[in-house]
C-alpha cells in the first residue's frame, strides 16, 4: 500500500492545475469524515481532505434541483464551480469543482464515452508550444498512478463520436476546489470523482452551462464564486521519483501474489 508524503503529493498533483487503467477496482474507506476521509483505492491511499477546504458549499451534498435535465444527466457549472448529478424527485447531488481555462471554454452538450481509473496524462502539442518551460519536462507523459495529475478517475467527453479533450477528473490539489486556475478542465476531490464515476455509466449526457445560464440558475454572486489561482511550477524530479516508486510498489505486489 502506498501513502504519499504531503509535500510530494502537493508537488505532484499541482500538475492538475496545468493539465487537462480501466478495469475492476477496490475502494476501502479508511475514515468516513462525511465522505472525505482517507480512502484506499487499488492499494493507493488517498489522504483525507483537510476540513479547511470543506466549508459549505465546498462539499458534496444533495440539493433541490429545478433544471429541466433528465435524471442521470451531469450538469457542469464552470462559473459557480459546481457539478450536479441530476436525480429523481427534483433533487441532485452537487459536487464542488475547480475549473481551468479549458473548462471555461467549453459549453453545451457532450457524452461520456470513456472512463478511466488512475489515468495517465500527456501534455498537448499546444501546451508544449505555448509554455515549454512548464510542460517540456513532461513531454513524454506521466503514467497513471500516484503521480498523474488526473487523479483517481477521469471521465472523457465526446461530441459526434470525437473526443472533445474536455475531462472531468480528480486532483489532490485540494485548495483549488471552488476556484479557477490558469489551465485545466474540471477537477474534483478524488473522493468525489470516485463517487461520481461509480454512478456514471458510459453514454451519460453532460451539459455545461454558459455564464448567463449560471447567473440564471445560481445568481450573480454565486456565478462568480472563487478566485483565480496563479499557476504552479512542478519539480519534474519529484514527479518522476514518485513514478519510479509506484513502479517498484507494483512489482512488489505482483511478486507477493505469484
Amino acid at each position: 500500500m502506498t501513502t504519499i508524503p504531503f509535500r510530494a503529493l502537493f508537488l505532484i498533483t499541482s500538475l492538475s492545475v496545468l493539465a487537462a487503467c480501466s478495469g475492476s477496482h477496490r475502494v476501502e474507506k479508511a475514515a468516513e469524515q462525511d465522505g472525505y476521509g482517507a480512502v484506499v483505492d487499488n492499494d493507493i491511499t488517498i489522504p483525507a481532505v483537510d476540513p479547511q477546504y470543506l466549508d459549505v458549499p465546498n462539499r458534496r451534498e444533495v440539493v433541490s434541483y429545478f433544471g429541466t435535465e433528465e435524471p442521470g444527466t451531469i450538469v457542469v457549472d464552470p462559473y459557480a464551480k459546481f457539478l450536479y448529478f441530476v436525480e429523481e424527485g427534483g433533487q441532485a447531488t452537487r459536487y464542488p469543482v475547480a475549473v481551468g481555462r479549458e473548462g471555461r471554454g467549453f459549453k453545451g452538450q457532450a457524452t461520456i464515452r470513456r472512463k478511466a481509473e488512475w489515468p495517465g496524462w500527456t501534455p498537448t502539442k499546444n501546451m508544449l508550444r505555448s509554455e515549454p518551460e512548464v510542460y517540456g519536462p513532461f513531454a513524454k507523459g506521466i503514467p497513471g498512478g500516484v503521480a498523474s495529475p488526473l487523479g483517481a478517475r477521469a471521465l472523457y467527453l465526446y461530441r459526434g463520436g470525437r473526443d472533445t479533450y474536455y475531462r472531468i477528473h480528480g486532483t489532490n490539489d485540494v485548495e483549488s476546489i471552488g476556484n479557477a486556475n490558469s489551465a485545466g478542465c474540471i477537477r474534483m476531490f478524488n473522493q468525489d470523482v470516485i463517487d461520481l464515476a461509480e454512478r456514471t455509466p458510459l453514454e451519460t449526457q453532460v451539459f455545461v452551462r454558459t455564464y448567463d445560464e449560471s447567473v440564471m440558475a445560481e445568481g450573480e454572486e454565486m456565478a462568480n464564486r472563487g478566485v483565480e489561482l496563479p499557476p504552479k511550477i512542478v519539480d519534474p524530479e519529484v514527479v518522476y521519483a514518485a513514478v519510479e516508486a509506484d513502479k517498484e510498489r507494483r512489482k512488489a505486489l505482483e511478486a507477493a501474489t505469484e
